[in-house]
């Protein structure tokens, strides 16, 4: 009798490690792809309907509705399909957690990326930020060159003014002083 509740609550603790792994396997499932995704729940459905027939005759064969013989079977029975149920679930559980660490990495990796794509970002745009400073200066510096050639352009050509101004007085004043020259010699010479 004591063996037989030891086995009862044996296929209880396994039944309840199989309700775990099928709600870490739903959720497992439920982030996948949904092509993928609704094959694995409708497994997982299958998974749940035969737990729960499971859960059933656990609680029939727990009530003693059945002879000894038949509860016996059905423990043996139970037990080995719980125990096989398990192993499957149990590989599953592996499969899916090293498909969980696969992601986790190249999540990693993806963030990895993420920054050094994020650091070489911030150091463009410092480059094009002493650039632009650069560029500022020297459109600065153009603008003062600019200035001061308009200004040395003006001074030219006022110079330049004068200096015609002057050829013409000085030529004026030559011939002046020719025309007087030759007017003394000649008034010289008549006298």
């Amino acid at each position: 009798m004591e063996q037989k509740k030891q086995k009862v609550s044996d296929i209880r603790a396994g039944l309840e490690n199989a309700e775990d792994l099928i709600r870490k396997m739903d959720l497992e499932a439920r982030s996948l792809q949904p092509n993928v995704k609704t094959m694995l729940l409708a497994k997982l459905r299958e998974y749940k309907s035969d737990l729960n027939n499971l859960k059933s005759e656990v609680k029939r064969i727990a009530s003693g509705n059945i002879n000894p013989d038949a509860r016996d079977q059905l423990l043996e029975s139970g037990m080995a399909d719980a125990l096989t149920a398990s192993t499957n679930q149990r590989s599953r559980l592996v499969m899916t957690t090293e498909r969980l660490n696969q992601s986790s990495d190249r999540i990693r990796d993806s963030r990895r990326t993420m920054h050094e794509t994020e650091e070489l970002g911030v150091s463009i745009l410092q480059d094009l930020h002493s650039q632009r400073q650069a560029l500022l200066h020297a459109n600065n510096t153009l603008h003062g060159v600019d200035d001061n050639i308009g200004k040395s352009k003006r001074i030219l050509t006022a110079m330049s003014r004068r200096m015609n101004r002057n050829k013409w007085i000085i030529g004026i004043i030559i011939a002046v002083l020719i025309i007087t020259i030759a007017a003394v010699l000649y008034f010289k010479r008549v006298k």
